[in-house]
């Protein structure tokens, strides 16, 4: 019977879960039971994974510790797809211990890896490079190895640094060509196209164009003044002034960016960025405090100069203005950007990535359910939202993760 269990594990190991349920289907042993239980994962039955690897945790005596952890890792990593960024990472850290400990390197990596990207989609980008740098990487297998220059990739990508993400990527794709796991070969392909597709809008003097993440990239170098919606920042090279706490501020800025070189009317500047229906005097007079306290927080990047009708944003040390902008202008772009990646997700896990509050995120999906822009399945805690990927709408830029060092 035990060559059962051994060829069941080499055929999930081979990315066979059919071939692997086909030898231990009928089989109520614990390691039966954890093998059918990542055989149904890598099917799609995450519930029914879950189950059945509780089950064959508790089934594996006090004596075989390696087995119980193996199934925490293989829960860890369902939790992992199914979003549930709240699963105890204390959990996943000991049975990482523990595999370490009995020399069971590569799942103890595997672990790790799990970790890794865990902390990357919550935008915690030092920690899971502090991560990957404790994993031992000693004699890998090409799955392994997958995972690890997925994560790899993903940090590059989140930090702007497409050339290292690019390398990464064509490890990661011949290591999956060598595991010959379709699954892998496919994720890795899906992540490939994000360097490849429009990730930003670039507009000046009243035209726009899409840009690639490499160009978004060279951007951070480049002589011209960038209002960057993403970041809701203004910068130029190393100089950076953030307007995330200042949204009027931000708001007037990009539309002088906009209309650079030109002026704007104060009525369009009221209109634009106090969401005014009708001017008034006070509206002006706030006009001319705002502008004030633009043109203080500007002062080492530009002017801002009134005009016969308005105001005109006037560079410093520069002859280009440009406005950074999201591919799809949307209120809540920063949840369809997280739910584009086609896995279901829980609103604590959307708020956890995110950095803000639950309630936010369940007001901004009952927003978006209402405009049929997601759908939900699940009840209470369980409930999970999700949407059909947008063309053109990678995450890597929508995500929290630093800018610039200054």
């Amino acid at each position: 019977m035990e060559s059962l269990i051994t060829a069941a594990a080499r055929a999930l190991e081979a990315g066979n879960p059919l071939g692997a349920l086909n030898r231990v289907a009928l089989r109520n042993d614990a390691p039966s039971l954890a093998l059918r239980g990542i055989a149904m994962a890598q099917l799609g039955d995450l519930a029914k994974a879950k189950t059945l690897l509780r089950s064959a945790a508790r089934a594996f005596g006090p004596r075989e510790a390696v087995a119980r952890a193996r199934c925490v890792v293989a829960e860890a990593e369902i939790a992992l797809v199914s979003r549930d960024l709240n699963w105890p990472a204390k959990t996943l850290a000991a049975a990482r211990a523990t595999l370490e400990g009995h020399g069971d390197l590569a799942n103890a990596a595997h672990a790790g890896h799990i970790e890794a990207r865990r902390l990357l989609l919550v935008g915690r980008l030092d920690e899971a490079e502090r991560t990957l740098a404790e994993i031992n990487t000693t004699l890998l297998p090409p799955a392994s190895q997958v995972g690890r220059e997925l994560v790899i990739a993903g940090v590059a990508i989140r930090r702007l640094r497409t050339k290292d993400a690019r390398a990464a990527l064509g490890r990661a794709a011949r290591a999956a060509r060598q595991a010959g796991i379709a699954a892998l070969a496919a994720e890795v392909e899906s992540t490939s196209r994000v360097l490849d597709t429009p990730a930003a809008r670039l507009i000046t003097r009243g035209h726009e164009r899409p840009l690639l993440l490499k160009e978004v990239e060279d951007l951070a170098t480049s002589e011209a003044l960038v209002v960057d919606t993403f970041h809701h920042a203004v910068r130029r090279r190393g100089i950076l002034v953030p307007l995330g706490r200042r949204p009027v501020l931000f708001a007037l800025a990009r539309i002088l960016a906009q209309a650079w070189p030109a002026d704007v009317s104060r009525e369009a500047l009221i209109t634009g960025a106090f969401q005014a229906r009708h001017v008034d005097e006070s509206h002006r007079a706030r006009l001319r405090v705002e502008i004030g306290r633009l043109r203080t927080k500007l002062k080492l990047l530009a002017d801002v100069s009134a005009t016969r009708h308005g105001f005109a944003l006037t560079p410093r040390k520069t002859r280009q203005v440009l406005v950074l902008a999201r591919p799809v202008e949307e209120k809540h772009a920063t949840v369809l950007a997280l739910l584009s990646d086609g896995e279901p997700w829980s609103s604590s896990a959307l708020a956890l990535a995110l950095g803000t509050s639950a309630r936010t995120v369940q007001r901004a999906l009952e927003e978006l359910a209402r405009s049929n822009k997601v759908q939900s399945f699940g009840h209470g805690r369980a409930r999970r939202w999700m949407t059909p990927p947008v063309p053109g709408f990678p995450t890597g830029l929508l995500l929290p993760g630093p800018l610039l060092k200054t």
